[in-house]
């Protein structure tokens, strides 16, 4: 995985051409660590690498906080969910050779990393609305970009733009991943199975049987569903990392209830989990 080293330049050009005005949806360029349109209408590139395009605040609890993408960057940095990263890779490498690759709530960046080793042709553009989470994912791979953006918004990216959009675990913005991938590009979500973690029982957020269900309904109007895959494995978890799986997602805001928090701090031994996910292939229909 090549790492970002960030200069005058810190966005990748062919990142910057996708981009569009936040404000009134006019082309950008990008100079002198700022992203500008035509119009005057500006933004700041942060030190880390990544620009904000938002305007407008988000509400509480919505974006990852510092203490969940920490405990996010050590799950994953050992390699727990690195069979859901190759897989990605996988079908990235098998229906794309080059273009625009864009993560819709990409976080930290870790699966767009491993998808641009596997299209060394492709440039790739991280979403999110965690500016935390993006002073991660600026930085890595040295062809990728990040913007922070709320996906329930019109993105401020070009339509037609996208050859292959990644999903995972993240919000799903429909008409927003139509209009934005090319009329032959590939849309690629991941969720979390109904078995996943169910080793730990309610300190995680389950799954419910209805998640496929829904994810047609979400889609179906403006895409097919052309493959699916299950990535599935067990995976023996420190103490450690079972805290990281539990407070890098939203049952972080949970452990407050029901003695969650004592029974997590009572693990002391190993734990032997089900890692189960859905990797779903959609076009656009036309």
């Amino acid at each position: 995985m090549s790492a970002r080293e960030h200069g005058n330049d810190p966005l990748p050009p062919e990142v910057v051409r996708s981009l569009r005005c936040s404000v009134c949806g006019d082309p950008v360029g990008a100079a002198d660590r700022t992203v500008r349109c035509g119009r005057g209408h500006s933004f700041d590139v942060a030190k880390q690498g990544y620009v904000n395009l938002l305007h407008a605040r988000i509400p509480a609890g919505t974006a990852d906080t510092a203490p969940m993408v920490a405990a996010r960057v050590d799950l994953l940095s050992s390699g727990a969910y690195r069979p859901l990263a190759d897989a990605l890779a996988k079908v990235a490498s098998e229906h794309v050779e080059n273009g625009l690759i864009i993560d819709a709530g990409a976080g930290t960046g870790y699966y767009l990393a491993r998808v641009l080793d596997a299209v060394p042709a492709a440039c790739g553009l991280a979403l999110d609305v965690s500016a935390v989470a993006l002073r991660r994912a600026a930085r890595a791979h040295a062809r990728a970009g990040a913007a922070v953006w709320n996906l329930w918004e019109p993105w401020p990216v070009a339509s037609s733009s996208a050859s292959l959009i990644l999903n995972v675990f993240a919000p799903r913005n429909a008409p927003q991943f139509h209009r934005v991938l090319t009329a032959d590009g590939l849309l690629v979500v991941a969720t979390p199975n109904p078995g996943h973690l169910r080793e730990l029982g309610d300190l995680v957020i389950s799954v419910d049987g209805g998640k496929d269900a829904r994810l047609e309904e979400t889609l179906g109007e403006r895409f097919s569903r052309v493959d699916r895959l299950d990535v599935t494995q067990r995976v023996t978890l420190s103490p450690a990392q079972v805290r990281q799986v539990v407070e890098m997602g939203p049952s972080a805001h949970h452990l407050h209830r029901e003695g969650r928090r004592e029974r997590l701090d009572a693990i002391t031994g190993p734990v032997d989990v089900t890692t189960s996910f859905s990797v779903t292939l959609y076009r656009p229909v036309p």
